[in-house]
């Protein structure tokens, strides 16, 4: 397995991925599953190699195992230098450390970005996120309550932090 820049041509299996999540989770809130056509401005937005880049884990013949990301907190100019992250993997290889070693491949290549901080919002429960983002050093900031309704359910998101050394 390697773990690599993420390319254009990873976008189907990366939505495959994630439409797995939509369809059978709550940890992702989107509802509807989506094409790689509708995904392609998200990616675009989660690989300019500045703030925001993708890697993605690739076993084999180019078969992707999983993904990991930064993008854009909130629009506004002054929050450029927080992002936030997100990973995911295939539901065939969780439990393989793949979301470790995807993390461990985005975070060194942001040390030479200009990233200040790093957030996740974590839909709960969900003890595996929340103990990988423990690992990697982030801490909890809070929970917003009920936040999310999926599956005739409302779920709460855990929020935590990551500050990056400079």
């Amino acid at each position: 397995m390697i773990i690599r820049t993420a390319s254009l041509a990873d976008l189907p299996q990366i939505t495959e991925i994630q439409n797995y999540y939509i369809l059978n989770t709550h940890i992702t809130f989107d509802m509807q599953p989506v094409s790689p056509t509708q995904r392609a401005e998200w990616f675009r937005d989660h690989c300019d190699n500045h703030r925001h880049r993708m890697v993605v884990a690739e076993e084999g013949e180019g078969k992707i195992l999983g993904y990991a990301c930064t993008g854009t907190f909130r629009a506004k100019q002054a929050y450029e230098t927080t992002v936030e992250v997100s990973v995911g993997c295939s539901p065939e290889a969780t439990g393989r450390r793949i979301g470790s070693q995807l993390y461990g491949v985005l975070f060194a290549s942001l040390e030479d970005a200009d990233v200040h901080r790093v957030v996740a919002g974590i839909a709960q429960p969900n003890a595996a996120s929340n103990a990988l983002h423990e690992r990697f050093g982030f801490v909890r900031v809070g929970t917003f309550t009920q936040v999310g309704r999926k599956f005739g359910k409302y779920w709460d998101v855990l929020w935590m932090e990551k500050t990056m050394a400079r």
